[in-house]
């Protein structure tokens, strides 16, 4: 019953989200309470009774603990100083001659910005972080898009899809974990993914190349080119400017995203400082200040609660043990007779999967279930988890409702978490299939 009510509880949010029946923190919260207070008539104790009052009053916990809201506390924190911190900047002009070089260079080819987009979020995401990926790419290429009267749905898109085969890197999540549940070294894993992720990536690049070409088709032939960054501004946004200061707001861009990638210091931590700088360099007045902290929080508040709402999914879910419950199912359902094609249906699963699952219940309760499993119908265990790597929460983290990365995404690119669902979803399922059928060539995945 609690995998029902667990995949129930997935439909119904999509559902919802994608139908514009709720908005995404009505949903989030909504959805799992009714399903968790539902879910109480059937969770036994350690004794082997339901208690319902005892597991109604747990929904509290689910909720608030460490696998609720406590999981995306430290998150929902970086989120709200990064919008101040890149407001405050936005406000100060210190992107307008940026977005008017970059227009230089690559002129104004909605299929040169799509591919230009793809190859920045591929670099940035080095690092193995999608909050850091998109904290840098959609600020930097969000007024670019607005520019050029590109559909702000493209850039979320396209960053998202580069992030996701990024996400494979063996010192990505997904990978560790992966590992990790099997017992392996990481390498020994991801070396033979080598050739596929390479493929993903040329794959993303096409697809970037599609999407700016539909960009450049819906803008007519010029592809925008009569649209210039020319920003108009109130008489109160450019007494905002602060043109003396573009170097140091510079610099203190470039240490923020150094500190991210290699400080060590939590992302919240950081922004905090950085905002602080911020403010105080280029508006030293406490009156003003307040006025700029005002103006930007509303899209802050907005933003977290999302991120906070997603927190009291994940912990109901988790807490219920709906996720649990969802995972046994699957394996259940399995024929014997598709046995010998578990690499196969694990890799065509995977990407759909980060829809239902979180990485650490996915890797640690569902992988090892599958992979023994497969190892009784003589399939390598090994084939399973790489499979299941190819889209579990890397080409669909930045869909997933169950990844704060979405929201961040969504938020910062300030789209609809439906709209971006609906153009991202197919696009990154095709992604998976791409690499699964290049690991089943190449050999990475054996059958």
């Amino acid at each position: 019953m609690l995998a029902i009510l667990g995949f129930l509880t997935v439909i119904l949010l999509l559902a919802a989200v994608m139908s514009k029946k709720l908005s995404p923190t009505a949903a989030l919260i909504s959805v799992p309470l009714v399903t968790g207070i539902i879910a109480s008539f059937f969770i036994k104790n350690d004794a082997g009774t339901v208690d319902f009052w005892s597991n109604i009053k747990a929904l509290s916990g689910h909720i608030t603990g460490s696998g609720g809201i406590g999981s995306v506390a430290a998150t929902g924190v970086m989120f709200i100083f990064s919008i101040l911190f890149f407001g405050v900047l936005k406000d100060a002009g210190t992107f307008r001659p940026i977005i008017s070089g970059i227009l230089k260079v690559i002129g104004r080819d909605p299929v040169k910005i799509t591919l230009g987009t793809a190859v920045l979020a591929m670099i940035v995401h080095l690092d193995g972080s999608g909050a850091v990926t998109f904290l840098i790419c959609i600020p930097a290429l969000l007024p670019l898009y607005d520019a050029m009267k590109m559909r702000r749905t493209t850039l979320a898109c396209t960053a998202a899809m580069a992030a996701g085969v990024m996400n494979i890197m063996p010192w990505g999540g997904p990978t560790i974990r992966a590992a990790s549940a099997m017992g392996v070294d990481v390498m020994v894993l991801f070396k033979p993914l080598i050739l596929p992720v390479i493929i993903g990536l040329l794959a993303v690049l096409v697809l970037a190349f599609l999407l700016g070409r539909s960009e450049k088709k819906r803008l007519g032939a010029a592809g925008g080119a009569s649209v210039s960054y020319e920003e108009t501004l109130t008489e109160e946004e450019e007494s905002y400017l602060r043109p003396n200061r573009f170097v140091i707001n510079i610099i203190l861009i470039i240490a923020a995203v150094a500190a991210l990638l290699f400080s060590g210091f939590a992302p919240a931590v950081v922004f905090m400082i950085a905002f602080v700088l911020a403010m105080v360099i280029n508006y030293p007045n406490p009156e003003l200040q307040g006025k700029l902290v005002n103006k930007h929080a509303p899209e802050a508040l907005m933003m977290a609660s999302v991120l906070f709402a997603a927190g009291a999914f994940t912990g109901i879910m988790k807490g219920t043990g709906m996720i649990a419950a969802m995972a046994e199912a699957l394996v259940k359902v399995i024929p014997q007779s598709l046995g010998r094609f578990f690499p196969v249906i694990t890799g065509v699963v995977s990407m759909p999967a980060s829809l239902l699952f979180d990485p650490d219940s996915f890797y640690y309760g569902v992988l090892p279930v599958l992979s023994a499993t497969a190892e009784n119908f003589g399939v390598s265990g090994l084939s399973i988890a790489r499979a299941a790597v190819l889209g579990q929460m890397t080409t669909g983290f930045p869909v997933s409702p169950l990844t704060a990365a979405t929201f961040l995404l969504t938020g910062l690119a300030g789209v609809e978490l439906g709209e971006h669902q609906k153009k991202t979803i197919p696009r990154a399922f095709l992604l998976t299939l791409v690499m699964l059928a290049a690991a089943l060539i190449l050999g990475a995945v054996e059958l």
